[in-house]
């Protein structure tokens, strides 16, 4: 912003004024105190000395206002920049050392404090970046960005839509009637010649509900809230990240411009190609992951239609989300569509955990490495130790992002501190 060249001025002019009275002031408190003393009054005589040090300091400082005087009204600003501060100084790197303490240990709590909320942010600037590439897509398809970035977002919320619409009509049904069926169980404990009420004689079932439920109902009820107030937070973190994905979305380059712009310009242009590819390894593990994703899905949906298993479209959604989390999301979501499978019976059940089997292989040694392989290009025992470390310090969070950062470390390594020791 300009500096307007008349408040320096007028702000110099009471400054000196200021200064000439401490001066005059300071004079004369050096006569008084030479009267008292019997020695020459400063300034009266060619031996006059000066008997008070405030004189001296404020004929120093009318000095030094004088000529800032001088320079605003030569230059009508604020002059030039002075010396640098000696930073060699004892003081200075004191104070510089107690101030990196200071703010290390600042950001340690924050980040401690702030974990949680840490988490969601990361998730959600990964989603836009790992989405990024196809914003990008429609705008060199002549798309604006507002129209593209909402396009993904519709297909987003399409994809999400179809799966609940598909898991909550067979989970009220059940649920439905689990709730007609329940009168019939209760007859069928008293009925001493059913099954249930052979095992109610023997094992007392009955009579153990009904302790558990008096003795311990405050904890079920606590346990019933508990598991309320998860899912109640689940959404509003789920709903969180898809507002910052959004955010995230539209202003992906400035956030980028933002972040390349920390580094200093004399390594700027490098840091600039070494983001864009690393961005480039994010967007190309997102989709790479979605592809199998989907994969995984429709195997599961045709292996389901063609032995008869209840829930095909449910299991099969199911199935293509827990297979966004490398690794050992193909392999909770076959255990799970294997158990159902024993509602049909056991050879069905022991086919389909064989058919994940392969298809786990195929996945591991066939898809991924065709599908990521160029992108990523991350071998397959980093994977795995990536995502074991990622699960272990974020959970599902970590596992799922490990494999890109192993990336992005993997290039960082090979880029910079291979090559800087490859020239030493």
């Amino acid at each position: 912003m300009p500096v307007d060249p008349g408040q320096p001025r007028a702000a110099l002019t009471s400054l000196s004024d200021a200064a000439e009275e401490q001066s005059d002031e300071a004079r004369e408190r050096s006569d008084a105190a030479a009267e008292e003393t019997g020695a020459t009054p400063a300034g009266r005589g060619e031996e006059a000395q000066p008997t008070d040090s405030d004189e001296e300091a404020a004929d120093r400082m009318e000095e030094a206002v004088a000529e800032a005087a001088e320079i605003a009204e030569e230059t009508g600003g604020l002059g030039e920049l002075g010396r640098p501060v000696n930073r060699r100084s004892p003081f200075f790197i004191g104070m510089a050392a107690a101030a990196g303490v200071a703010v290390t240990y600042g950001l340690v709590e924050l980040t401690l404090r702030a974990r949680s909320v840490l988490i969601l942010i990361g998730l959600a600037l990964f989603i836009a970046a790992g989405l990024d590439p196809a914003v990008t897509w429609l705008e060199r398809h002549r798309f604006p960005r507002w129209a593209a970035v909402l396009t993904i977002l519709l297909a987003a919320v399409a994809l999400v839509g179809g799966f609940v619409a598909a898991a909550i009509p067979p989970l009220v049904a059940q649920a439905t009637a689990l709730a007609d069926h329940l009168p019939h169980y209760a007859r069928s404990l008293q009925d001493h010649n059913s099954e249930l009420g052979k095992l109610n004689a023997q094992y007392h079932i009955q009579k153990r509900l009904s302790s558990l439920l008096s003795s311990k109902g405050s904890a079920l009820i606590g346990g019933v809230l508990g598991a309320g107030e998860l899912v109640v937070g689940t959404a509003a973190a789920m709903l969180t990240i898809g507002v910052m994905v959004v955010y995230f979305l539209f202003g992906m380059p400035r956030i980028r411009l933002f972040a390349y712009r920390l580094a200093p310009h004399s390594r700027r242009t490098r840091v600039i190609l070494i983001g864009d590819e690393i961005f480039t390894k994010v967007g190309g593990y997102v989709l790479g992951n979605f592809l199998t994703s989907v994969i995984a899905g429709v195997g599961t949906y045709i292996w389901l239609l063609i032995f008869g298993v209840p829930y095909p479209i449910l299991l099969a959604m199911l199935v293509a989300l827990l297979d966004l989390i490398p690794v050992i999301g193909s392999t909770v979501g076959g255990a799970i569509v294997t158990l159902v499978a024993l509602t049909v019976s056991l050879p069905v059940a022991i086919a389909t955990l064989g058919f994940y089997i392969g298809y786990r292989l195929a996945e591991d040694y066939l898809i991924v490495p065709r599908i990521m392989g160029r992108t990523v290009q991350v071998p397959a025992v980093v994977s795995l130790v990536s995502v074991l470390i990622g699960a272990t310090l974020m959970g599902i969070v970590g596992a799922l992002v490990a494999i890109p950062a192993a990336a992005a470390v993997r290039l960082f390594l090979q880029e910079v501190v291979f090559r800087r020791l490859d020239t030493r």
